[in-house]
């Protein structure tokens, strides 16, 4: 991978607020289903992790990427047509997450991934970004209202 000198950006500050160890764990739950379900190509368990009017937006190394994806239906469009053209299998790894509160029923979620690919017959790095997710809390279970994915290269 290459870097340059914007993918060293001044990095945001953690989060301040603490979580209920219940909150921190159902919040988790949600990120690795979200993981598990992108890696799957399991859309019903992706949509079910989204609020009805969830964004999805992406830059690449600061600068705009596809997108953004405004409300589930869109959301699933575009992971529906990168999983028909994808040969490979694709792991989603997300690391390093940190949580605050914002209130009863939002956290803001961040996480570092790490893309990596089975192709070719061994594992490798596709690519490494950051996440941002607001979460809300509704009939009993976490859901993505907003997600930022800033990967730190376009991956090959």
């Amino acid at each position: 991978m290459t870097t340059t000198a914007e993918s060293h950006r001044k990095p945001a500050p953690l989060p301040d607020a603490e979580l209920s160890p219940s909150a921190w764990l159902g919040v988790r739950q949600t990120l690795a289903r979200y993981a598990y379900a992108l890696d799957q190509g399991d859309l019903a368990a992706l949509g079910a992790l989204l609020t009805d009017d969830a964004t999805w937006t992406f830059t690449v190394a600061g600068a705009a990427g596809p997108g953004p994806f405004a409300g589930r239906p869109a959301i699933l469009d575009f992971v529906r047509a990168a999983t028909e053209t994808t040969v490979d299998r694709r792991r989603h790894h997300l690391t390093n997450i940190v949580c605050s509160g914002e209130g009863a029923a939002t956290v803001i979620a961040r996480a570092y991934l790490l893309l990596t690919s089975d192709a070719g017959g061994s594992p490798h790095v596709i690519t490494t970004g950051s996440y941002r997710f607001r979460l809300e809390r509704a009939d009993g279970q976490w859901r993505i209202a907003r997600l930022l994915l800033d990967m730190d290269n376009a991956g090959r």
